[in-house]
């Protein structure tokens, strides 16, 4: 199985717009319900809430995608997301501010570089380790 990568793209947009308004406002709730969000995406990325509106709203609209990304880098990515935002969540329902405004711009920062230029960092670090974790050859 594999994805398009527009819809992840659309995902990271979506979800840089909740990060700053979190970042902004200070509020935990929304923080945590972003959480919930990577907490679904890390099961199965077309399971979670933007995948439905990007298949719903844009994908009629630009066709079939001219190539696909596979999966497991994604739910790696959305599980890094899910770990910042809990963090995060934690940090602004407890009363620890700076906790949350760190993890929460961690976390935006990585959603923005995929929305704006299409670099996953957490697919970047999957692949990473994938390479170290290969047995050398002598």
């Amino acid at each position: 199985m594999e994805l398009d990568p527009r819809g992840q793209r659309f995902a990271a947009t979506l979800t840089s717009v909740v990060l700053v308004v979190v970042l902004a406002t200070g509020w935990g709730w929304l923080a945590l319900a972003q959480t919930v969000i990577f907490a679904i995406t890390a099961a199965d990325p077309r399971r979670g809430p933007y995948a439905y509106l990007y298949r719903a709203l844009l994908l009629p609209r630009l066709g079939p995608p001219a190539d696909r990304e596979p999966v497991p880098p994604v739910r790696f990515a959305q599980l890094i997301g899910f770990s910042f935002l809990a963090v995060a969540s934690v940090g602004y329902l407890a009363g620890v501010t700076t906790l949350g405004v760190v993890f929460t711009a961690f976390g935006l920062l990585a959603a923005f570089l995929n929305a704006a230029f299409g670099l996953c960092l957490g697919c970047e670090a999957y692949l990473a380790i994938k390479r170290l974790s290969r047995p050398t050859r002598a």
